[in-house]
């Protein structure tokens, strides 16, 4: 009698499994882009608790790596904040802000020939790119951090009107060592609520935001009190709080 052959469904279905595999991997970018969108439509209207800079300082302390922090954050809306503050953010760090669209061009090719010459690196990001870095990403530099900033950028920008775009930023920017956003900041330097601010005080949080642990506003430097002094003639060259209402 001739041997029965084994049915096929005895055999491991290999190729089954690699289609499967493709799928989810097809399938998982895809994934990615939705729950970024998704995460980035919610914070329009959701105050975030933290940031991912915080989480990473505060993960940090528990670890050992960074010593010991204690992070003060305490969220503020747009109406409890003196409008000083995201004015010299605006003057100190972008103040194209109102009409690029998450990228300056521009400031990004001065920066480019600036660079090339030597001396000093200088930078160019926009306030849209520094509120994507710290509030979704981590700190570093490579290639695909700098990418997911540039999506998160987009999104912010085509998701949230400018006014919450300076809203979250001037509430999760650091302004000293584990000191994020206006009212932490006021409190801890200044003794008073965010929106007792006067200009001379907003000045001095935006001149310490290019590197808050190295510099003070409690106890400014040289540097410190002559990029104030700048930050203030500034704002009134861009038009003072005027400038604000073309946010709306």
């Amino acid at each position: 009698m001739q041997a029965r052959g084994r049915d096929r469904s005895e055999y491991p279905a290999h190729g089954g499994g690699r289609r499967r595999l493709w799928r989810w991997l097809w399938k998982a970018p895809l994934l990615a882009v939705v729950l970024s969108v998704l995460q980035v439509l919610a914070l329009r209207f959701v105050d975030p608790p933290f940031s991912a800079y915080m989480a990473a300082r505060q993960i940090g302390a528990w670890t050992g790596r960074d010593g010991e922090v204690r992070i003060a954050y305490q969220w503020r809306d747009w109406e409890r904040i003196a409008p000083g503050l995201p004015l010299a953010v605006i003057a100190s760090e972008d103040q194209n802000f109102l009409r690029h669209r998450g990228f300056d061009l521009e400031a990004i090719e001065k920066a480019r020939a600036h660079n090339a010459r030597g001396g000093r690196m200088r930078g160019a990001s926009t306030i849209s790119q520094q509120l994507a870095r710290n509030l979704f990403l981590w700190s570093g530099r490579s290639w695909v951090r700098k990418g997911l900033e540039a999506w998160y950028t987009v999104l912010i920008e085509l998701l949230w009107p400018k006014q919450r775009i300076l809203e979250v930023y001037v509430n999760v920017a650091e302004f000293g060592d584990g000191i994020y956003g206006a009212q932490a900041a006021a409190r801890a330097f200044f003794g008073k609520d965010a929106d007792a601010l006067d200009w001379a005080e907003s000045a001095r949080l935006a001149a310490v935001l290019p590197s808050p642990r190295r510099y003070s506003a409690a106890r400014p430097g040289p540097y410190v009190q002559r990029r104030t002094q700048a930050i203030q003639r500034q704002m009134r060259q861009i038009g003072g709080e005027a400038h604000l209402q073309q946010l709306r």
